[in-house]
């Protein structure tokens, strides 16, 4: 099985999830920073694993971390051990730290939401036609980064004070570009203001999910103070990337198909379907890191083997033509059905898939209201993803705005 290195500055992501879905479905793939796992690359053979018993997220179970073949300073070491949450136990353990996320996070009470996201919506879209016109504006940083993060902040009652250092503690989090001598302090920051936060919130609860759990330890569900900062940064960070890129990945991809954003934006190609191809057809996670095999487990023709890792490739799973048929590599707003795992599937599947929707099925519509003429500033071939393996993330999302409905030229 010839071993695929994934490239640490994602310059072909297209050509690198085809590459991965001919070896499939159980690709060997070598990790930047020399870092040896298996990847599951084809829809069916991802479903399966991710309900089987026999893939856990424990990684002492994982051969390479038990005899100290990974490094402390490995610059993806935060994403296969982020200390002790929901992303990282099985069991009686992640039924019971699920449990307490899921319930401030379903569809009934996400709803509730939609209003607050609908006035934030606004507000940053105030901003953008305050820019000056006929300009390229940055689209990422100037309304995709900013709403999620407000969005999620809100919810887990996170001060926008802190924002600034989030955002420059998750660029090194993520970035497969980090020096190693920095890997560790750059840990240590991120735990220490996730505990400053949650500190405050003890001092100072509020109606927020952080105060949430912390009322749910002290009233009897047992949840440490680890558990509570690392599942705190858990979903700011989960809650915020992915809808960045969702938004970022539905106009890029409205860009490029002129012919279905005309009719998207008649009105004939509802804006959910906009949404969920989106996340099929561009992802915004490319890979997720790691899960760990207890017993030889046949994967198609190919065996998983005991205590070896693995990463389940959304981005090369989401155009299977297995699963999505002859056109899986063509985006078409209209399929239907479209049963894509871009959230996961089984009891691991994302709590915050119906933010996530919500927020881009807000965003978008609304964008596009206020700017029908938006379009790319720079050819498609001349946006760069930034080097995160799990993230489908560019750099920034040059636009042209056109003239704000209603406004003359």
């Amino acid at each position: 099985m010839t071993r695929i290195a994934l490239d640490p500055f994602v310059r072909d992501l297209d050509g690198e999830s085809a590459a991965l879905r001919a070896a499939g479905p159980l690709a060997k793939v070598e990790l930047p920073g020399g870092v040896h796992v298996y990847a599951v690359t084809h829809h069916k053979e991802a479903r399966a694993l991710l309900t089987d018993g026999r893939v856990v997220k424990d990684i002492n179970v994982w051969n390479a971390w038990r005899q100290g073949g990974i490094p402390a300073d490995w610059p993806l070491i935060g994403l296969a051990n982020p200390g002790r949450s929901m992303l990282t136990v099985d069991g009686p353990d992640h039924r019971r730290l699920r449990t307490l996320v899921a319930q401030a996070l379903t569809v009934k009470r996400v709803e509730k939401l939609r209003a607050g996201i609908e006035a934030l919506t606004e507000a940053s879209l105030e901003k953008l036609a305050a820019l000056p016109a006929g300009e390229p504006v940055d689209l990422k940083a100037e309304f995709a980064y900013p709403l999620p993060m407000n969005v999620i902040s809100e919810l887990m009652g996170v001060d926008a004070a802190d924002h600034p250092r989030l955002k420059e503690l998750f660029e090194k989090f993520f970035s497969t570009q980090t020096p190693p001598e920095e890997v560790p302090q750059m840990m240590a920051d991120l735990a220490a203001l996730f505990t400053k936060i949650v500190e405050e919130k003890k001092a100072n609860p509020g109606d927020d999910l952080t105060s949430a759990l912390i009322a749910a330890s002290e009233n009897g569900d047992h949840l440490t103070d680890e558990e509570i900062v690392n599942t705190l940064q858990l979903i700011i960070a989960a809650g915020h990337e992915t809808t960045i890129s969702l938004i970022v990945n539905a106009v890029e991809a409205l860009a490029l198909h002129p012919e279905q954003r005309k009719k998207v934006l008649s009105g004939e190609i509802p804006w959910e379907g906009v949404v969920e191809e989106t996340l099929r057809w561009n992802t915004p996670t490319s890979h997720v890191l790691i899960r760990f095999a207890t017993e030889d487990i046949e994967v198609g023709d190919k065996v998983l083997p005991k205590g070896e890792a693995l990463i389940v490739s959304f981005g090369a799973l989401g155009r299977d033509e297995e699963a999505h048929g002859p056109t899986a590599g063509e985006f078409d707003a209209t399929r239907s059905p479209n049963r894509h795992i871009a959230f996961g599937h089984g009891p691991h599947v994302c709590p915050g898939a119906a933010l996530s929707r919500l927020e881009a099925g807000i965003a978008l519509p609304a964008l596009y209201e206020r700017f029908p003429e938006l379009d790319l500033a720079v050819p498609a071939s001349e946006l760069r993803n930034k080097p995160i393996v799990t993230q489908n993330d560019l750099h920034e999302l040059p636009v042209k705005l056109g003239c704000p409905l209603g406004h003359d030229a």
